[in-house]
């Protein structure tokens, strides 16, 4: 697009502007966090179990094994001196966690389910965004904690249900370049395709599987959207996915979207330039409507408010997850 020109949703240059100068702030960020992460030292890990696609009659096998994993982690990182990866691997490696993945390297990945997967009817995918690692993975499991719970009690009879929290890609720092960037999305979506399928795999063709994708993991579902077999698509305090609608997401999916009114996401710029050859922004905000999702009520939360017990979005993302559409209150 020209200087000066309007840009989509009958904006103007101005927020493109923003966007590169958000960028020169995050550019002066990108030196000074590396060097600062550069003084701890790499903490240990061992590589991942080496298992077979895992399907139903082996899903016990693969939890025992990722849980062995994380315990050997655990150890490693102890041995190291990093009380904390150490506290959180070790958490992991519980009896009564049900891991379907698991890699201590680095920042750490991990897939945890929640509920009884071979025989739910209703799946939801839990899909984080910044700042999400093993070091502070206890966010993602208590929001993956809530949503189960709600889900057990709002769930008709007979009729099960299961939660995976899928730490299951590199995430951006909040502060950094990369987040502005859709280079980690990128990264990330063949991973999460494999997800939705080993999901299907052992829950069977007939079960409803939902994404929930917060923050920059909306970059990431709709990087990886055309090619994911599921029934609904969430984006919950999106920047953007890239893409002008959701049209263009170039999925069979319900699209969905919301956003808590004291998020601070609102004030990020909806916007995309090319700049040093890649592209810095997101797009067009999926509450738009020129975007063309479903637009549901949040309430008034912030940015890591979307999964609090007794909260309104909480109450509409249960329905979505259920199949009940209808009940869904539209923001």
């Amino acid at each position: 697009m020209r200087e000066g020109a309007p840009a989509r949703d009958g904006t103007t240059v101005h927020a493109r502007r923003r966007v590169r100068a958000l960028l020169a702030v995050l550019v002066t960020a990108a030196v000074v966090v590396p060097l600062t992460a550069a003084v701890r030292p790499r903490i240990p890990a061992p590589a991942p179990a080496d298992l077979a696609p895992v399907t139903a009659s082996t899903l016990e096998g693969a939890y025992a094994a990722n849980r062995a994993n994380a315990a050997l982690a655990a150890r490693m990182a102890a041995g190291h001196g990093d009380r904390h990866r150490a506290s959180a691997d070790r958490a992991l490696a519980r009896p009564s966690r049900r891991l379907l993945s698991f890699d201590g390297r680095g920042s750490g990945r991990a897939a945890e389910v929640f509920g009884d997967l071979p025989h739910a009817r209703h799946v939801a995918v839990l899909v984080p965004g910044s700042d999400t690692s093993l070091d502070t993975y206890e966010r993602l499991h208590a929001a993956a904690v809530s949503l189960r719970r709600a889900l057990a009690r709002q769930g008709p009879a007979g009729t099960g249900t299961a939660v995976i929290a899928w730490l299951g890609y590199t995430t951006p720092g909040t502060v950094s370049t990369t987040a502005l960037t859709p280079e980690r999305a990128d990264e990330a979506a063949p991973d999460l395709r494999d997800l939705v399928s080993t999901t299907r795999r052992i829950a069977g063709p007939d079960t409803r599987i939902t994404l929930l994708c917060h923050s920059y993991g909306s970059v990431v579902c709709g990087r990886a959207a055309d090619r994911l077999d599921v029934a609904e698509l969430v984006l919950l305090a999106s920047p953007g996915t890239g893409r002008d609608s959701a049209a263009d997401l170039g999925t069979r999916a319900r699209v969905w979207a919301a956003r808590g009114g004291g998020d601070w996401v609102a004030e990020v710029p909806h916007a995309d330039v090319g700049l040093f050859g890649t592209t810095i922004g997101f797009g067009r905000d999926p509450l738009s409507p020129a975007f063309g999702a479903r637009v549901f009520s949040a309430g008034d939360g912030g940015h890591s408010d979307y999964f609090q017990p007794g909260s309104i979005c909480l109450a509409n993302v249960v329905r979505i997850v259920l199949g009940r559409t209808g009940e869904v209150t539209r923001g």
